[in-house]
């Protein structure tokens, strides 16, 4: 399920790319959370689940979280090679574990680093700048979301959260872009944004809340360091992107970084959630679900 995740995570983005041509970058990633949240929605029926105002809170932070790394991967694929940007991004997940990692685990933070200073070859002003920031950005908020997503994933069944999520998420984003890109559809347009929206975020997203609930952190991390080498193959086979030799070398060393950094972290233990039916809910794993 992970591995089936981060190949629709990639193709989408790869697809998403070249409809951004037309539609820009903010308008692609507008129309994808838009129909997402229509289908989570039609699907899940949120109105049928039992939220607490904790959870609800949860939900909708992870919908602003899932916004804000939308709209700035996109934007960062702009000027940034999609597996240059993937990795990138990948900084926030990885600083968690860091960050949560134990004794020498941190040092691995050096590693990543190492492979940033690949990516982007300040000394060459290879990778655009604000390419760069928007991809760290969306880093930023990928680390929230990690943070967030394992505690909604857990109180609520099934994809209860993603119901949530995503509408606000598509709220946040039509406040700010959609005025400028609603008057761009049109018929052929929102067909291609339907079959978007289902090969990302929604069939990764569930899969990913699905592997989480079957496989150990270690298992799940370590699956997901994968995922910039995989925006780089699918970069090269399909948007013909050919990577620089230091970039491919930041590349490795980025998912090396994120394999010793997930071997090596921890969840702190936390608090059980109030659930809507009253008892207890304990919190095992950690998340890393991709947006």
């Amino acid at each position: 399920m992970a591995f089936a995740a981060m190949g629709c995570v990639q193709l989408g983005l790869a697809a998403s790319i070249g409809l951004a041509g037309s539609l820009g970058s903010e308008g692609v990633a507008w129309l994808r959370l838009a129909w997402a949240a229509v289908i989570l929605v039609a699907f899940a029926r949120p109105w049928k689940l039992k939220f607490t105002r904790f959870t609800l809170g949860i939900c909708a932070l992870l919908g602003l979280a899932t916004a804000g790394m939308t709209l700035g991967f996109m934007k960062a694929v702009e000027t940034i090679d999609l597996g240059t940007a993937s990795a990138l991004e990948f900084m926030g997940p990885l600083a968690v574990a860091i960050i949560q990692g134990r004794g020498a685990g941190r040092w691995w933070a050096l590693v990543a680093a190492a492979g940033v200073l690949g990516l982007t070859e300040p000394w060459n002003a290879a990778a655009d700048l604000r390419g760069v920031l928007f991809a760290l950005g969306g880093a930023v908020c990928w680390a929230v979301y990690v943070l967030l997503t394992q505690r909604a994933g857990d109180a609520i069944d099934g994809i209860g959260a993603l119901a949530i999520s995503m509408p606000v998420a598509a709220l946040a984003a039509t406040l700010v872009v959609g005025p400028g890109v609603i008057g761009r559809m049109d018929v052929q347009v929102l067909a291609i944004g339907f079959a978007l929206a289902l090969l990302l975020p929604v069939i990764p997203f569930s899969l990913e809340l699905l592997a989480l609930r079957r496989l150990t952190t270690a298992a799940f991390g370590t699956l997901m360091c994968l995922e910039p080498a995989i925006a780089m193959i699918v970069g090269l086979l399909i948007l013909h992107q050919i990577p620089r030799p230091a970039a491919v070398v930041g590349i490795v060393l980025v998912i090396i970084a994120g394999i010793g950094a997930t071997r090596t972290g921890r969840r702190e233990p936390i608090k059980p959630l109030p659930t809507a039916d009253g008892p207890e809910l304990s919190l095992d794993g950690t998340a890393e679900i991709r947006g």
